[in-house]
């Protein structure tokens, strides 16, 4: 039986919970395209100081796609405290700290993820969406023009569009060629304007979604994030990517949580202003989506912030391959 192909495409939390449900799904090989243009924290300090790939999105995909993940979890995201003695270390994760060295060890970022995907036992491939240094500015509603992923995920006035700056900025090759031959596309979940959008902002990117034979398919988030998609709809979530993209192609399926959320979730999160993404079935349908419903809610060990249940996310992608 040949091995099906699934391509996810995204970055932050909500990609590595996708992949470590979808690595369990057996006979099938996984590549995850990773957004690249974070600014902040350890992957923008890195970036700044060494001219590479922020690294901090790629790391948790990488760890999230190990056999021996309890583990790596541990050792990649532990963090030096920022103290006194340790400016330089402080603060960044030994994860990122050793990408930058492999990076510089065998003379180029690439190099370093193929050895560390070998060194790892990686189930599968991680691809950073760009090689060069790319930056996204947002236009808000107000007019207002804001620069950084990091001050656009702040943002609380409302997101108009993208983009990325410089605009001969180009996106990794190998990207648009595993696109194209994968049976499975899935965008999300993620933070639909500093995670989902941005790799979507390439025309090669866009232009291998739309040539390929793939079943495409959008998880939508299960809570809004206050600035970036107050009031967002499921549908206005698919309409925004559709609307980056100029309609150059259309999502086959949209994954979305029908379970109920934990009032004390509820509390917490309106205190932030965020609140439960709203399904508005009929528009859904009438835009064509075949729609898969599910409780996607974690019952067991769920943090403060409330995550898609990997494993449940998974039976339903072994169902659509």
């Amino acid at each position: 039986m040949n091995k099906k192909k699934i391509v996810t495409i995204g970055g932050g939390t909500g990609l590595a919970t996708l992949l470590r449900g979808i690595k369990t799904i057996k006979n099938v090989d996984i590549v995850s395209i990773v957004t690249t243009m974070d600014d902040g924290g350890s992957s923008g300090r890195l970036r700044k100081e060494f001219g590479v790939v922020p690294p901090g999105d790629i790391r948790n995909c990488l760890v999230a796609l190990s056999d021996k993940e309890d583990l790596l979890s541990e050792l990649f995201n532990y963090r030096f405290p920022i103290k006194r003695g340790n400016p330089e270390v402080g603060g960044h994760s030994l994860g990122n700290l050793l990408l930058i060295a492999m990076s510089d060890i065998l003379g180029g970022f690439q190099n370093a993820l193929s050895a560390i995907t070998d060194i790892l036992s990686i189930k599968g491939k991680v691809l950073p969406v760009t090689l060069q240094s790319a930056n996204l500015v947002a236009e808000l509603v107000n007019g207002k023009v804001i620069k950084g992923e990091s001050k656009i995920s702040k943002s609380k006035i409302p997101i108009k569009r993208l983009k990325i700056i410089p605009k001969q900025v180009k996106h990794y090759p190998e990207v648009e060629k595993n696109i194209l031959c994968c049976d499975l596309l899935i965008i999300g979940p993620g933070s639909l304007f500093t995670s989902l959008i941005p790799p979507l902002m390439f025309n090669g990117i866009v232009n291998a979604i739309k040539k390929s034979n793939a079943r495409k398919v959008f998880i939508c988030n299960i809570m809004t994030q206050p600035g970036e998609t107050d009031n967002y709809t499921a549908s206005m979530h698919v309409n925004k990517v559709y609307e980056h993209c100029k309609n150059e192609f259309k999502f086959d399926y949209l994954i979305i949580n029908c379970g109920k959320i934990p009032d004390k979730h509820l509390h917490y999160y309106a205190k932030e202003k965020s609140f439960p993404v709203e399904n508005d079935f009929n528009i859904l349908k009438n835009m064509g989506l075949k729609l898969i419903c599910g409780d996607f809610v974690p019952r067991k060990k769920i943090g403060r912030f409330l995550r898609h249940d990997s494993i449940k996310i998974a039976e339903k992608i072994k169902m659509l391959i």
